[in-house]
């Protein structure tokens, strides 16, 4: 093929590129929302973030703020974090920034790391390549790696919902809109971009997403997505475990888990992603569905969003426990000297198909198992009561007894756990426990006195020091990576 001939090839294959992109676009050409048709404030953004948006434009790349903080801010709340995109590449980014670290495997973004906090930079990404053909087998669609770099428009068109795949321009404080999310947020819609079966096809998790965003932000879910919800909800058997086990934990902090779990029940996608705990439902009540919040699990779940919203501390494992709690509790009631046996032998096929992590499971088996122990209060029982309470487990076994007793408007249980409450506030509770609040007394608020400076003798006096600050700024940021949660698998459309 000579030269003339190769140019015209090349040119073809990316004008059907182009074509088969701008199918999924509402806007192909982008349309511009400027700052007097928004309600988007410089004063409500994060300083690094425009620092960083501004410092990449120096280097002549595209870059817009995108996802969720858009989402938040035109919606009038609080982002929790601000996620960056751009034409510059994971290595292209690293040359120009000093602070920071690529990550992850399925998706490779930028970690650029300020003192105490984290800023995401991902690269334009490429739709999925059967996106571009016309025949694809099924089995085919589900996105394992997506590091395929692109343009904007292409970003925008591989993005889960419409109200997520806004992008913010802080050069001109407009709006750039490829999907009709400005408008979908204003009507209150979630809806997928493009076919919402290929969609939960490419990412399963996605419908568990759909449903939260729903829930949370109080939007509804667009006619043809929940029926493609539906219609693919067994795809979720084909997910990460590791990406659901993140979604639940996210679920379990947002003093909402209980009308989540009631809009999952409804969209039948509680049934695949708890299967068991649903199947306990269905036994005692074939129209679950319709009431989940009268069920007994629904019940379980209203009283720990109540007391996690008056800041009582909560763990994954107290979640995971009122979640399994139907599976064992029948077996309190048959043969007590076998009952370690059954719960591990009852749970572990829950544990296997959930890809619960054998610590975790451990924990879970033995906050079940000392269950019947919160039924002995008396004086005779002290030094065993005692040895008990020091369990690390202890705190997460109380809280499931606590919620069970209140749930089922159980009197004598709420007395008994009101005994236990009044001992276990006796002590601390154990750090392993502390879900980011700080209602409790703080500790040792006096200033230190400065240490003494002692000269080198070798004159690297100045030298050491400048080591030492060095590592603390170091661990400083380290501490920041863990809290932000950002693991390897992370997705640039978390909410």
């Amino acid at each position: 093929m000579d030269e003339s001939n190769m140019f015209k090839f090349l040119t073809s294959l990316f004008r059907k590129k182009a074509d088969s992109v701008d199918s999924f676009l509402m806007y192909p050409e982008g349309k511009r929302y400027y700052r007097e048709t928004h309600s988007i404030r410089r004063a409500n953004i994060d300083e690094d973030a425009i620092k960083i948006i501004n410092r990449l434009n120096k280097f002549r790349y595209k870059a817009y703020l995108v996802g969720g903080g858009v989402r938040d801010l035109l919606m009038g709340k609080r982002p929790k974090d601000f996620d960056i995109v751009t034409s510059a590449t994971p290595n292209q980014i690293k040359r120009i920034f000093n602070n920071c670290r690529i990550i992850g495997k399925r998706f490779k973004i930028v970690h650029i790391i300020f003192k105490g906090k984290i800023i995401e930079v991902s690269t334009f990404r490429s739709l999925p390549e059967h996106r571009l053909e016309k025949h694809k087998a099924e089995n085919d669609y589900l996105i394992k790696r997506d590091n395929s770099f692109g343009t904007a428009k292409e970003d925008a068109a591989r993005r889960d919902f419409t109200i997520n795949s806004l992008f913010y321009d802080p050069k001109n404080d407009s709006i750039l809109d490829y999907v009709g999310g400005f408008e979908d947020i204003q009507k209150k819609i979630v809806r997928v971009i493009g076919d919402p079966d290929i969609s939960f096809k490419e990412d399963p998790v996605r419908m568990l997403r759909a449903v939260k965003f729903s829930v949370l932000l109080g939007l509804d879910i667009e006619k043809k997505t929940k029926l493609a919800i539906k219609k693919n909800r067994l795809e979720l058997e084909k997910s990460s475990t590791a990406r659901l086990l993140e979604e639940y934990n996210k679920m379990f902090r947002t003093w909402k888990t209980s009308i989540i779990f009631e809009g999952l029940a409804e969209n039948h996608l509680l049934d695949v992603l708890f299967k068991e705990p649903a199947d306990k439902l269905k036994k005692t009540d074939p129209e679950w569905r319709e009431h989940f919040m009268d069920t007994p699990l629904g019940k379980r779940l209203a009283v720990t969003d109540k007391l996690l919203s008056a800041r009582e501390e909560m763990t994954p494992a107290i979640f995971y426990s009122l979640i399994f709690y139907d599976i064992v509790k029948d077996l309190y009631e048959n043969d007590r000297g076998h009952l370690a046996h059954n719960i591990k032998e009852s749970l572990q096929p829950v544990f296997e198909r959930m890809g619960i992590p054998k610590r975790e499971q451990d924990n879970l088996v033995k906050i079940f198992i000392s269950q019947p122990r919160f039924h002995v209060t008396d004086d005779e029982k002290e030094r065993q009561n005692s040895f008990f309470k020091k369990k690390d487990y202890f705190y997460d076994a109380f809280m499931v007894y606590k919620i069970v007793a209140i749930s089922e408007n159980n009197e004598a249980a709420v007395q008994t756990a009101f005994f236990w409450e009044i001992s276990l506030r006796q002590r601390p509770k154990p750090d392993s426990h502390q879900f980011g609040q700080q209602n409790r007394k703080k500790e040792g608020n006096k200033k230190r006195p400065p240490r003494k400076k002692h000269r080198d003798r070798r004159g690297n006096g100045n030298q050491n020091q400048t080591n030492q600050e060095g590592n603390s700024s170091g661990s400083e940021d380290s501490k920041g990576f863990v809290s932000e949660n950002k693991n390897e698998e992370s997705n640039p459309e978390n909410f």
